[in-house]
């Protein structure tokens, strides 16, 4: 079936959960800037999964770009991933509202693992319908950043349970490493034109 579909949806879902996020931006009842100080840890969350949200946006746009139809097991990965994704603005306001103490910011550590995974599942159905031989599956390769990430993701979890702010400071990296454009789908792509 045409992918059309798949990415109009998904580009919708993920514009709602952006929306979502920034509504919990509450806007203070003084006129002071003081008055924006204890709406900082709030906007710090949505700037973190602001980025985030962004690069799966970005990097689902990328794998769709190098997909030319998908069969119903894909649209129950995207699923998949959209569900995760969609959690996102409730850890976001979770961990702003509570000071990035230690149980937010584990769970939200714990939704953006799942997030990787459904990422990773998603991929791994697109590379396994378009083939061995696809162009997708020759710039997916050994995908280094994910394994990297998750082990990070892990990592950041356990320390987390020690002080909340390593385990922030691990998810920032991870979204500092993923911020800059995937580039292997387009490369691909160009060469194969």
């Amino acid at each position: 079936m045409n992918k059309g579909r798949i990415e109009a949806f998904s580009d919708g879902v993920i514009a709602i959960i952006i929306t979502i996020m920034v509504l919990e931006l509450k806007t203070p009842h003084h006129e002071s800037l003081e008055a924006l100080k204890p709406l900082i840890p709030v906007a710090l969350s949505y700037l973190l999964s602001f980025v985030y949200v962004g690069i799966y946006w970005n990097n689902h746009h990328h794998l769709f770009h190098a997909v030319k139809q998908v069969r119903g097991v894909a649209l129950w990965a995207n699923l998949h991933l959209l569900f995760w994704l969609s959690i996102i603005p409730f850890v976001t306001s979770w961990m702003g509202e509570n000071h990035f103490e230690k149980w937010p910011v584990i769970m939200y550590g714990v939704v953006l693992t799942l997030n990787s995974i459904a990422f990773i599942m998603l991929a791994a159905v697109l590379v396994k319908q378009a083939g061995p031989d696809s162009a997708l599956a020759q710039a997916v390769g050994k995908d280094w950043k994910s394994k990297v990430s998750f082990a990070i993701y892990l990592s950041a979890i356990g320390l987390a349970f020690v002080e909340p702010k390593i385990g922030l400071a691990l998810y920032t990296l991870v979204a500092v490493i993923w911020f800059l454009p995937d580039r292997r789908i387009e490369k691909v792509l160009l060469e194969k034109n």
